[in-house]
C-alpha cells in the first residue's frame, strides 16, 4: 500500500488541492459558497471549472459527469468528454462553469411517483459545492442534485440539502436566544456503520435466488451457524483481508475516512466503518462505499452482498447512522458540557431530539421500510420496528429528577434547575451501551440503528433532520416570547421528559415483553413496509414537510408510489424466482432422487429382503409427501401472485404482496428445505447454506 499520507484524498478536489490551484479571491468565493450557501458568480464558476478540468487531467481524467442520486437508491450520471473538436481538426480539452453548475439529463426512465410524465425527457442537475468532486474511472464525479423541469426532487439528496437547510434554520434561532451569535452555520454529521456479507463467486452463480433477488428463497440451516459466536472480531480470513486492504486503499484515495473493519456476528458477515463527515457528504460517501465493496469484491473472487437479510437464521446486515448536531465554531450540541449553561444548552437540544422521534416515529420507521429490511426488523439481534430511544441510566437518572423537581442521586446529590450553577456536570456515556435499542444516545450522538445495508442513508436523514428542525421550531417560538428565558428553558425540557417518556426506554428490545409493553404505552408498531406506509400522508406530516421546504405534498405522494411499487416489484420478482426454482430445479431433483430410492428397494429387496431398504423405503415415503406439499404449495403462490399483479392500485399491491404472497412463499418454502437434509447431495442442485457461509476463505 502506498504511503497514507500521500494516498488520502489524492483524488478528489478537496479544499487543499482549491487553496493550491484558485486564485484567492475565487477560493475565497468557493468557501463561502460550501459554508454559507452562497451563488457562485458564473464567472467565478468558470475560472473553478477550469483549474477542476485541469487538475482532473492531471489524474488521468478524460470525461466528467454529474452525479446524482435517483430514487432508485443507487447513482447514476452522463459521461461526457472534455473533448472539443476545432475546425481546423484538432481538438482541445474543455469544460465550462456553465458545464460545471449544471447539467441536463434525460429523466424519462428513473422513477418519479407521476411527478413528471414519462414522454417528458429533461431533468436537471445542479453542482452541489459543499461535496467536494473527484476523480474515478478516468471521470471526474461532479455530486449534484436532480429536479424536473418544474423544480419537483427527482432524488435522495435535493431533500437532504433542504431538510440540513431546514434545521439549521431553526438550531440558529434557538442559539441566538442563548447568546451565541458568534455562530453563523449549524451542521449535522454523521458516520455510517456498514455491514455485508461477502460469498465465494462461484457458489453465488449456481444459485438463482441470490442473483436475481439479493438472498436466498431457500436453505435448509446450516449445522454450524452463529451459535457458537465464534466470528464476532475473529480472525479475517486471507482473501478477505486482501479484499479489505484494497477497498481501504480505493476508499481512502476518495477521502473516504474508512476507519474501522470487522468480522461481523453471523460467518461471511462483516463491518466497514468511516469517521464521522457533515451528512450530505457521509451519503455520497456511502454510496461510493457500497459501489466499491461490490465492485473490489468481483477482483478477489467473492459477491458483496447488501441485502438486509441474505440469510435465514443468522444476523441479517444493518448501517447504524450516527448523527450529531455541530456548530462552525466547534460545538457539539448533543454533548453534555463542563458549565451549567453549556448543559441547559445540551439538554434543551437533547429533548429536541428526544420530542421528534416521539412525534414522528412513523416517518422514522418508514425511513427504514423497504421489503429487505422487513425480513430483518426484529429479527436475530436487530432492532423491533418499534422506535424506541435510548439514554442510559445516568441520564435517564437527571430527567427523571428535573420533572419531578427532585434531586439526582449521582456524585452531587442536590436540586436540579435548568440555568442556574446547581446543575452538576452531566456524565458522558458512563453507561453500557445498549445494542437492542433502535435510537441510542452514545455520548455525544445518536446511533440510528434501523437502517438496512443497502438503504440510502440520505431518507433516514431527511426525516430525522426535518423533525428535529420542527421540534427546535417551537422552542424558538416559545424562547423569542419569553421574558424569562432561563426559566423558560428550564420548563421547555421539564415539558418534554414529561409529554415524552414513553419512547424512553433503557431495558432489552429484543425481549417480547417489549412489544406488549410497547403497546401499552401507545407507541407504534409498524411491522411491514405497506403498514409504514399508510402513514406517510397523515396531515401532520405533510405539515412538517411542507412547513420547512423539504417535500411539497406532491413530492410525497410520488415518494410513497415509488415505494409502494418498487415493494410490490421486489416481491413479484421473488415469487416468480422461487416458483422457478422449485419448478424447474427442486421437483425434478426430488423426483429424481426419490427414483433412485425406489429403484435401490427393488433391487435390495429382491437380493437381500425387505428390512435391507428400511432406510430408503423410509426417505422415499417422507419425500414422496413432502413433493405433494410443494405441489399443492407452489399452486397456491402461482395463484396469490397472479391475484397480487392483478391489483392496479400500489398501495393494494404492496398489501397483497404482504399479507398473501409472502406467507405463500414461506409456505412452499417449508418443504422444500425439509426436503434438503434428506436428498443426496450430489443431486441437489443449489450449494447449501453451510457451503455458502463457508466458502470465502
Amino acid at each position: 500500500m502506498s504511503n497514507c499520507n500521500e494516498l488520502f484524498g489524492s483524488m478528489v478536489f478537496s479544499d487543499a488541492v482549491m487553496r493550491e490551484k484558485l486564485p484567492r479571491e475565487v477560493y475565497a468565493a468557493m468557501r463561502n459558497a460550501i459554508s454559507r450557501g452562497e451563488r457562485l458568480d458564473i464567472n467565478l464558476a468558470n475560472v473553478v471549472a477550469t483549474a477542476m478540468k485541469d487538475w482532473a487531467i492531471s489524474r488521468g481524467a478524460t470525461h466528467f459527469t454529474h452525479w446524482f442520486q435517483p430514487m432508485t437508491g443507487i447513482t447514476a450520471g452522463k459521461h461526457d468528454s472534455f473533448l472539443t473538436p476545432l475546425a481546423d481538426g484538432r481538438a482541445i480539452m474543455e469544460f465550462s462553469g456553465k458545464e460545471l453548475v449544471r447539467g441536463e439529463s434525460d429523466a424519462s426512465s428513473f422513477p418519479s411517483g407521476g411527478l413528471r410524465a414519462t414522454f417528458e425527457a429533461r431533468g436537471y442537475t445542479a453542482w452541489d459545492p459543499t461535496s467536494y468532486a473527484f476523480v474515478k474511472d478516468r471521470t471526474l464525479y461532479i455530486p449534484t442534485a436532480f429536479c424536473s423541469y418544474g423544480g419537483e426532487a427527482l432524488d435522495k439528496k435535493t431533500p437532504l440539502l433542504r431538510s440540513m437547510e431546514a434545521l439549521q434554520k431553526q438550531a440558529l434561532r434557538v442559539l441566538r436566544l442563548m447568546g451565541h451569535s458568534d455562530v453563523r452555520a449549524v451542521r449535522t454529521t454523521v458516520g455510517a456503520e456498514q455491514e455485508y456479507f461477502l460469498i465465494d463467486r462461484a457458489l453465488y452463480e449456481r444459485r438463482p435466488d441470490l442473483m436475481y433477488t439479493g438472498r436466498t428463497l431457500l436453505g435448509a440451516r446450516s449445522p454450524k451457524g452463529q451459535e457458537l459466536d465464534d466470528h464476532y472480531f475473529g480472525s479475517i480470513k486471507p482473501r478477505v483481508k486482501a479484499y479489505m486492504e484494497e477497498l481501504d486503499e480505493e476508499l481512502w484515495k476518495l477521502g473516504i475516512a474508512a476507519k474501522t473493519e470487522h468480522n461481523e456476528a453471523a460467518p461471511a458477515q462483516h463491518e466497514l466503518a468511516p469517521l464521522f463527515t457533515t451528512t450530505n457528504i457521509a451519503a455520497d460517501h456511502n454510496q461510493l462505499m457500497m459501489e466499491l465493496m461490490q465492485r473490489i469484491a468481483e477482483k478477489h473472487g467473492m459477491v458483496c452482498l447488501l441485502h438486509e437479510k441474505p440469510f435465514a437464521g443468522v444476523n441479517g446486515s444493518g448501517k447504524h447512522n450516527n448523527w450529531s448536531l455541530c456548530t462552525d465554531t466547534g460545538i457539539n450540541l448533543l454533548e453534555p458540557g463542563e458549565t451549567p449553561f453549556e448543559n441547559a444548552q445540551f439538554l434543551l437540544f437533547l429533548s429536541a431530539v428526544i420530542r421528534a422521534v416521539d412525534d414522528y416515529q412513523a416517518l422514522l420507521r418508514i425511513s427504514v421500510a423497504g421489503a429487505g429490511n422487513d425480513h430483518r426488523l426484529g429479527a436475530d439481534e436487530a432492532p423491533p420496528a418499534i422506535l424506541s430511544v435510548y439514554l442510559g441510566e445516568e441520564l435517564m437518572e437527571i430527567l427523571d429528577a428535573i420533572e419531578h423537581d427532585g434531586s439526582y442521586g449521582g456524585r452531587e446529590k442536590q436540586n436540579l434547575r435548568i440555568g442556574v450553577h446547581v446543575l452538576p456536570r452531566i456524565p458522558c456515556d458512563s453507561t453500557d451501551r445498549n445494542r437492542t435499542s433502535p435510537f441510542a444516545f452514545t455520548g455525544n450522538k445518536f446511533e440510528f440503528r434501523m437502517l438496512g445495508s443497502s438503504a440510502s442513508i440520505s431518507d433516514a436523514n431527511t426525516i430525522l433532520n426535518t423533525a428535529v428542525a420542527e421540534e427546535l421550531r417551537r422552542y424558538a417560538d416559545a424562547l423569542e416570547a419569553s421574558d424569562y428565558i432561563k426559566e423558560d428553558i428550564h420548563e421547555i425540557i421539564k415539558a418534554a421528559i414529561r409529554d415524552h417518556r414513553r419512547i424512553l426506554f433503557n431495558g432489552n428490545g429484543y425481549d417480547g415483553s417489549w412489544v406488549r409493553e410497547a403497546a401499552r404505552r401507545g407507541l407504534d408498531n409498524l411491522p411491514s413496509t405497506p403498514d409504514a406506509l399508510a402513514h406517510l400522508m397523515d396531515r401532520k406530516n405533510v405539515e412538517l414537510f411542507t412547513r420547512h421546504g423539504v417535500f411539497s405534498e406532491s413530492e410525497m405522494h410520488a415518494r410513497m408510489e415509488i415505494m409502494e411499487e418498487n415493494y410490490a416489484k421486489v416481491i413479484a420478482i421473488e415469487a416468480q424466482t422461487l416458483t422457478e426454482m422449485v419448478q424447474k430445479d427442486i421437483l425434478p431433483a426430488v423426483s429424481s432422487f426419490t427414483d433412485r430410492l425406489a429403484n435401490s428397494v427393488m433391487h435390495q429387496s429382491a437380493v437381500f429382503g425387505q428390512e435391507s431398504a428400511a432406510y430408503e423405503r423410509r426417505t422415499g415415503e417422507r419425500l414422496v409427501a413432502l413433493k405433494a406439499q410443494m405441489l399443492e404449495a407452489l399452486d397456491h403462490l402461482y395463484e396469490e401472485a397472479a391475484a397480487a399483479a392483478a391489483q392496479t392500485d400500489n398501495a393494494a399491491a404492496a398489501a397483497a404482496y404482504q399479507t398473501h404472497v409472502l406467507p405463500a412463499m414461506e409456505a412452499l418454502r417449508v418443504p422444500v428445505d425439509q426436503a434438503e437434509v434428506l436428498v443426496a447431495t450430489d443431486y441437489w442442485p443449489y450449494p447449501s447454506y453451510g457451503r455458502l457461509l463457508q466458502g470465502a476463505k
